[in-house]
């Protein structure tokens, strides 16, 4: 009698699965703690002028800037550089920083920094600069190690990071990947043809400098396709598997991954960064000059950042390190790189899922009045198939140069990634992931 629209009956038992996640018994096989771990954030329009001062004050006598060829040429970087200079920091430039990073990419960085002996970094660009950054921070505070020493398992050796990395500032001029919040590098590994990483609390960056003058450059496409990005880590951490039932439990806190399972703080930023995308994602694409738009979007890529990186992204970011690895010809507009992939699947993925997602659908716009609850998975992918034709993002993997014929591959490159794809709510099998696959081939 209480509820007298559907809408109600929706947003109560959304409520009643938050309650019965967050009373689960203990179980002494899951890992039953949570832990959060951010860097400093410091926002707000012009905020990049005060750099120099930051390095000043931490002491820094040999700064490392790294950014990427084209940025050199554009005013973020040019920002920083006025700032640098003002205050007499020695800095060396490192622009080749590769868009989309490799194994060899990462390498070169570090060479560049063990060679450089810095005691500060600095990284003005995208994720793939920024994760070059902390990728170069790390091994040059590690001489000694062995790259895949730190490289996420079964790739790589997953070792815990146990030294001490200098101060990291990053000025992410894209909103969409997080990286300044993240203690998260990921590249491509070019053997295997696979996306992997090296995810750890101790590579985050010192300070997050997010600057909303920085995003009024982006090309229409890029706030798109990094816009996507924001809504794709939001989604994946909001419904990842919860941390009480994360398993194994860590035998020594130093072990607990950085990607530990949906949690109560990370699902209250990625709910916060979903309704912010509702709110200013098409905007920030259809008008260059609404800086309002594109100012809450450089501050949703953040509060994402905030939820994935302790919470973590799953089966769709787990899918999609394959396409991206195995990618052929394919350019996207307003990327001047060899390739760079930002279909993802998260429209079939959710789908797939029986888990009811109804606060999800009232966020993104669906219209839940007569749905049943059942139902809640397919409205949600419907909702998000429709988001991303109105976002003009390419239409399945068809579009990007895959056919029927490169699943077994695409499915033998997911394989590995286990440090995401086991966060997903719902197992898969070979044949899941094949149907899945197969299914992505078209969207609209």
């Amino acid at each position: 009698r209480i509820c007298n629209s559907s809408q109600t009956v929706w947003s109560i038992l959304y409520a009643l699965q938050i309650l019965s996640c967050t009373y689960l018994p203990y179980m002494h096989k899951y890992s039953y703690i949570f832990q959060m771990a951010i860097s400093n954030i410091r926002y707000g329009e012009g905020v990049t002028k005060e750099i120099g001062m930051d390095l000043q004050n931490l002491g820094a006598k040999r700064v490392c800037f790294m950014t990427d060829r084209n940025l050199s040429q554009l005013p973020p970087v040019e920002a920083v550089l006025n700032s640098l200079t003002k205050s007499g920091i020695n800095f060396q430039m490192y622009d080749n920083v590769r868009v989309e990073p490799t194994d060899q990419s990462f390498l070169d960085a570090i060479e560049f920094a063990k060679k450089g002996e810095f005691d500060a970094y600095v990284a003005v660009g995208g994720g793939s600069v920024i994760d070059t950054c902390k990728a170069a921070n790390l091994y040059a505070s590690s001489p000694t190690s062995d790259f895949l020493d730190y490289v996420n398992a079964p790739i790589g050796k997953g070792k815990a990071v146990t030294v001490s990395l200098k101060p990291l500032i990053a000025v992410p001029t894209t909103a969409g990947t997080g990286s300044e919040t993240t203690g998260v590098a990921i590249f491509d590994f070019k053997e295997l043809k696979v996306k992997t990483g090296i995810a750890s609390r101790a590579i985050k960056p010192t300070l997050g400098i997010i600057d909303p003058l920085h995003t009024l450059s982006m090309p229409e496409r890029i706030v798109a396709n990094s816009g996507f990005d924001v809504l794709c880590h939001a989604l994946e951490s909001y419904t990842a598997l919860p941390y009480k039932m994360r398993s194994p439990c860590p035998s020594n806190p130093i072990n607990r991954p950085a990607y530990q399972g949906s949690n109560p703080i990370s699902d209250v930023w990625a709910l916060h960064a979903l309704r912010i995308v509702a709110k200013y994602l098409k905007r920030a694409i259809r008008n260059p000059e609404d800086r309002e738009a594109r100012a809450n979007m450089h501050l949703a890529s953040a509060f994402a950042g905030i939820g994935f990186g302790n919470a973590g992204v799953h089966l769709c970011h787990g899918m999609s390190y394959p396409i991206s690895g195995l990618v052929k010809t394919y350019k996207p507009k307003d990327y001047n790189v060899d390739h760079s992939l930002v279909v993802k699947l998260d429209s079939f993925l959710f789908s797939y899922y029986t888990i009811h997602f109804p606060a999800l659908c009232l966020i993104l716009g669906a219209d839940i009045r007569t749905a049943r609850i059942k139902d809640a998975g397919l409205i949600l992918a419907d909702t998000l198939r429709k988001f991303l034709f109105d976002l003009n993002v390419d239409d399945g993997l068809a579009a990007i140069g895959y056919s029927k014929a490169d699943i077994p591959a695409l499915v033998k490159g997911t394989l590995p990634q286990e440090r995401v794809t086991k966060l997903s709510p719902r197992p898969q099998t070979e044949e899941d992931l094949s149907a899945l696959f197969e299914a992505s081939m078209k969207l609209y």
